[in-house]
């Protein structure tokens, strides 16, 4: 399998890795009526696929480990439970984060899920395999959930009616954010010790996992949404438009991108899984991103806002320089 072999390199895929993460929901944009729990079976379908093709491509290259195929098939069980624990994680936290988000706004979820996860995440991280400069890192992670906040702050002052604070909506974003920084220690653990499982093989069967959750986990949503909308039948899935099907599986394929390299990324040499979780996160920012520039969503934003987002970006670019240079020092 291919294993970066310089830090240029591995800090390339986790660059590449924060801009699929925050990318891939630009897919749910493009498919307006498609109601989210139809949208995620889609979703789940290009997480599988995407983690086949990479472990195909790149995982059946290069001279380090054992190739793909070899490798999920000399996988030892206990690495694999975690590797699957970290996928139902995740799932049950990426679905929670979205109803939270449906409920308290983006203003709300966002800054608690994302922010909350992204420390506990690279704390737990740190503790189970410590790879670069902790001051230099952790200084870096609380730039980046400064600008997180920024970014939430600039979203509220945009809205004309802002919405109530839900303590349904803030308890989910709470939820969802301690889950979601759970999930990358598992990832961790599944590709640590003997008989372990590489990125690429990991990365399946985290996908497996996700699609094994989300049987259980949206098809209750679908009957009962957390948003308080009506019920969801499955038949409207069947109906729904050949585009949007195409988008969701396009849109697991980009996760699924972020997710193997980040992976790949965090074994490489001196990275390791706090920092390159840490960049993952700054996903947020990408997707502040595209609103602003793409999507014009601060067109009429009031100016208070504009320039919360400029001391967003500023917050952002000077946490993720701290935690990339991190492993140097």
């Amino acid at each position: 399998m291919y294993q970066p072999e310089t830090y240029a390199i591995a800090l390339s895929f986790m660059v590449v890795s924060m801009l699929c993460w925050g990318s891939w929901a630009n897919t749910v944009k493009l498919c307006p009526g498609y109601r989210f729990q139809l949208f995620y079976w889609d979703y789940v379908i290009g997480l599988i696929l995407g983690s086949v093709l990479w472990g195909v491509l790149l995982g059946s290259a290069g001279e380090t480990g054992r190739p793909f195929l070899s490798d999920l098939a000399h996988s030892d069980g206990q690495h694999i439970v975690f590797a699957v624990l970290g996928g139902i994680i995740f799932n049950v936290a990426n679905l929670l984060l979205v109803a939270a988000i449906d409920i308290a706004g983006l203003a709300v979820a966002f800054p608690i899920g994302i922010g909350l996860a992204l420390v506990i995440g690279a704390v737990s991280s740190y503790l189970i395999s410590p790879a670069g400069n902790p001051a230099m890192l952790f200084s870096g992670i609380a730039l980046v959930v400064t600008a997180i906040v920024l970014d939430a702050a600039a979203y509220r002052l945009r809205e004309a009616t802002q919405q109530k604070m839900s303590r349904r909506g803030v308890i989910l974003s709470l939820i969802a954010g301690l889950l979601m920084g759970c999930f990358y220690p598992f990832v961790s653990k599944a590709m640590s010790g003997q008989d372990a499982p590489g990125p690429y093989a990991t990365s399946f069967f985290f996908a497996l996992g996700v699609a094994a959750c989300s049987l259980v986990a949206n098809t209750l949503l679908m009957r009962h949404p957390l948003d308080g909308k009506t019920p969801v039948a499955i038949s409207a899935y069947a109906s729904a438009q050949a585009r949007w099907h195409m988008w969701g599986i396009v849109g697991g394929v980009i996760w699924c991108t972020g997710a193997v390299l980040n992976f790949v990324a965090s074994r490489a040499h001196v990275v390791g899984p706090a920092v390159s979780y840490s960049i993952g996160q700054g996903a947020t920012m990408i997707s502040a991103c595209w609103g602003v520039f793409i999507w014009k969503e601060f067109a009429t934003a009031p100016a208070r806002s504009k320039t919360l987002l400029a001391w967003m970006f500023v917050f952002f670019i000077c946490g993720l320089t701290a935690v990339a240079l991190a492993p140097l020092f």
